[in-house]
């Protein structure tokens, strides 16, 4: 699944099951981000370096907590016990983090399990990198539950 349309299809996919989630544990959602732009301006940022490319896919509140999520499923063909997140997206996650402290930017991966870019940084200082550099690998099992980070489903509880 190389060509973008297909990896976007995928991506719009979990980004909607993420933010159903989210609904469904009491947040009010609202998608940001590039995939919300226009064609011209998502062909314009993809030629830049800019960190506007890495920008949040959600921004979420509830009870005045407010958090912001990068969706991250994987494709079909990357199923290990790892996540692989680029290095860039990894650099544009921690500025934004600083820049917009205290709202927490939490990567929400395929199985619904979740990080935040402190955390895929620090993991993986302590493992082997991709030998191409693009790409940090971080251990499935250090990541947090879905309900851990955001609340039980509400319909479920009741």
């Amino acid at each position: 699944m190389t060509n973008w349309q297909d990896r976007k299809q995928v991506g719009d996919a979990h980004e909607q099951r993420v933010a159903a989630e989210l609904q469904a544990r009491g947040w009010t959602v609202q998608r940001c981000g590039q995939g919300i732009y226009p064609p011209a301006i998502r062909q314009a940022l993809a030629r830049t370096d800019s960190t506007l490319r890495y920008f949040p896919d959600l921004i979420a509140a509830r009870d005045g907590e407010l958090v912001t999520i990068d969706a991250k499923d994987r494709l079909p063909s990357t199923h290990t016990d790892r996540y692989a997140i680029s290095t860039a997206t990894l650099k544009a996650g921690l500025l934004f983090t600083a820049t917009h402290a205290p709202t927490p930017l939490y990567y929400v991966f395929g199985d619904l399990r979740v990080l935040t870019p402190s955390e895929v940084h620090h993991y993986s200082t302590h493992t082997r990198h991709h030998p191409s550099g693009a790409w940090v690998m971080v251990a499935t099992r250090r990541a947090h539950s879905f309900e851990e980070v955001f609340g039980t489903n509400t319909a479920l509880a009741a």
